[in-house]
């Protein structure tokens, strides 16, 4: 067995000590959750303190965890890929609901699909439209770009739409700034977005934001559906809960708190 150090597995055991539900606690408090006498204890928080690991809430002298934990956190998220994070959320919606689940990024006007997730159940129709991790698509006409354009601040939005060229890919493409940006309105209110047969003839999706620690919009996830499997009231009574709660799963484990 390797050598292990006394002081670092009991100023870690510390640091442990605090949960959601136990954001403050005092000297006592730690030294009965770790098994050390007060002095001992203050000693170590003492020293995560001067650290910038702990500390003291003022009015109560208690301690709280301290911004270098927050940073050695966000560091770690920001060390995982987003696919490695997302994929068993994705693969669990698909496997509940028995559609397509996909997760894509913003690249400038276009969307970037970086996860799909088939589902294993048989007979589920779908749209071949040989989509594939690394496919791009314009963001205007897909429930995954209209979520992520809904989500850009006002001036980068504005900016989009005025270099958006839109041509028609399905029966009911929006074809105009105006219809549009009407649209992002809704998204941004309802917090998902619907697409009825803009992409593809026969598909419609329903689209949610994966949103990173600082609140950006990193990612959107969808599910897409064949227009004979369900209609539009249907997919948003049946499936709209479901994916946003995914999406909120995912946004958890990015460091994304409300």
């Amino acid at each position: 067995m390797q050598p292990t150090s006394q002081s670092l597995e009991r100023g870690l055991a510390i640091l442990s000590s605090f949960r959601s539900g136990r954001p403050l606690l005092g000297i006592s408090d730690l030294a009965r959750e770790v098994g050390l006498s007060r002095s001992t204890t203050h000693r170590y928080v003492a020293t995560l303190a001067g650290l910038g690991y702990l500390r003291q809430d003022a009015p109560t002298r208690k301690y709280r965890l301290g911004p270098r934990v927050l940073d050695l956190g966000f560091s770690a998220i920001n060390s995982m890929e987003l696919r490695e994070v997302a994929a068993p959320y994705l693969q669990q919606l698909s496997d509940e609901t028995g559609y397509t689940v996909n997760m894509a990024i913003l690249d400038d006007l276009d969307i970037v699909y970086v996860e799909r997730c088939r589902s294993a159940r048989a007979g589920q129709r779908e749209i071949d439209l040989n989509l594939h991790v690394g496919s791009r698509l314009p963001a205007y006409c897909t429930s995954l770009g209209k979520v992520l354009l809904a989500c850009l601040p006002a001036d980068a939005q504005a900016e989009a739409l005025a270099r958006t060229e839109f041509a028609r890919r399905g029966p009911n493409t929006l074809v105009s700034r105006t219809a549009l940006a009407n649209e992002l309105k809704r998204v941004r209110k309802n917090g998902f977005a619907i697409n009825n047969e803009e992409l593809a003839y026969g598909l419609r999706s329903i689209g949610a934001p994966v949103f990173a620690h600082d609140g950006a919009a990193v990612a959107a996830i969808n599910l897409a559906v064949h227009r004979t499997m369900i209609s539009v009231e249907e997919l948003v009574a049946r499936l709209s809960a479901r994916l946003r709660r995914t999406a909120e799963e995912i946004s958890a484990q990015l460091g994304y708190r409300p």
